[in-house]
């Protein structure tokens, strides 16, 4: 089997189980044939570390499939690593009020690079990685087979491939085109979800949790939710007794697809208001129409793709909570997210911190939250948080 030898010191992290290599780590490969191949792992003095798929393009260089000597990195040992991760959501996803919901968690699902969602009968799948890639044949018949969906469609047009030297694709890998849009339920709220054209595999499934919580805060109270794309937060708020949601979202077709999902939970024209715009410019407009609201929910796309954009993606998230904040009423409600995996949780916290003092207002923080519970984080790979978010109450 090809190998790989690393310098000496650099097996502290595979030690601790962490799951990728870097190419600075690496001293000397051998008998490397394919990219994306099964490669065994070696310390400096040749001791067996694990197995792991070999990626000749990016920085991440190696991605760890096992720390086990007597795997067998074949068809059984994916079939018996899918089959793990669907029996451990069946601990806690109720798939009679919840048929949307992450399979596959990549890394902290032990299988690097691998997403998997299930909306009702359909599988949506982004190999990210060229090690995924290398498998995706086995992959998708183990999933075909194990959970025999209508059909298996692929989402792995995104950035992050070209870092793996992969270009972007989209499209049927097995069974049925879904339609344009497939019914899925979610704590038996309903919405249409476009898994072939939507954001990420169509819909934000990490955001489940926080959109039950939301529901508790929103009786009665006027919200408005901000980056609000298909409308998941406005449903759970007009469940949850809210008098009026005011959606913004800079897409018409979002903002479309929202109002059918209102529309589809039971909800009528004067429950709400789409406005077509960007969400700084116009809440500076309310600002400066003395606007007061009762909750405000922030859910910005990735501000920071890459560490170098730390800084101005800082900036952006200050900007829209100070605004925030001295848009609400006294007691009034925040739900303030970020999905940027390079903005920490402490670096996301002092933001808000910052944000507060700026704002003169009187800011206590109610809770800290993260991604859906399917949405698993392995203790040795950290990385697997990226969605942090806090509610807070502003005075």
């Amino acid at each position: 089997m090809a190998s790989v030898k690393l310098k000496k010191g650099r097996d502290k992290s595979l030690l601790r189980k962490h799951p990728w290599i870097f190419s600075g780590a690496i001293d000397s490969v051998k008998d490397i044939k394919q990219n994306g191949e099964t490669v065994q792992i070696f310390s400096a003095d040749r001791k067996f570390l694990g197995y792991g798929s070999y990626s000749e393009h990016s920085q991440i260089t190696i991605r760890v499939l096992s720390y086990d000597v007597n795997d067998k990195i074949d068809l059984d040992f994916f079939n018996q690593r899918v089959k793990r991760a669907i029996e451990l959501r069946k601990n806690f996803i109720n798939t009679n009020t919840t048929n949307a919901y992450r399979i596959i968690n990549a890394e902290s699902d032990f299988l690097p690079g691998l997403i998997v969602d299930q909306y009702a009968d359909f599988l949506v799948c982004q190999f990210l990685s060229v090690g995924a890639e290398f498998w995706k044949k086995e992959i998708v018949e183990i999933l075909s087979t194990t959970i025999k969906p209508e059909g298996i469609f692929e989402r792995s047009d995104v950035e992050v491939r070209e870092k793996e030297g992969l270009r972007q694709v989209k499209g049927i890998l097995w069974g049925k085109e879904p339609p344009d849009l497939v019914e899925v339920i979610e704590n038996n709220n309903r919405f249409l979800v476009n898994i072939k054209h939507g954001h990420k595999t169509g819909f934000y499934l990490d955001q489940r949790d926080n959109r039950n919580l939301l529901s508790q805060f929103s009786n009665s109270k006027e919200v408005l939710n901000c980056f609000s794309y298909t409308g998941g937060f406005s449903v759970y708020a007009l469940k949850g007794g809210a008098k009026k949601i005011i959606n913004v979202d800079s897409s018409a077709e979002a903002l479309a697809l929202s109002e059918k999902n209102l529309s589809l939970n039971g909800f009528k024209s004067l429950d709400y208001e789409n406005i077509q715009n960007d969400v700084f410019k116009y809440l500076r407009k309310l600002r400066d129409e003395n606007k007061q609201l009762d909750v405000i929910i922030l859910d910005p796309p990735k501000f920071a793709e890459s560490a170098s954009q730390i800084e101005k993606a800082s900036r952006g998230y200050k900007d829209i909570n100070l605004l925030a904040m001295k848009l609400l009423r006294k007691n009034g409600v925040l739900f303030t997210f970020s999905c940027s995996g390079h903005i920490t949780q402490e670096l996301f916290s002092k933001i808000i911190a910052d944000a507060a003092n700026d704002s003169g207002k009187e800011v206590n923080i109610l809770r800290y939250l993260t991604q859906a519970i399917d949405h698993t984080i392995i203790t040795n790979f950290p990385e697997g948080l990226y969605l942090k978010g806090i509610v807070c109450t502003v005075r």
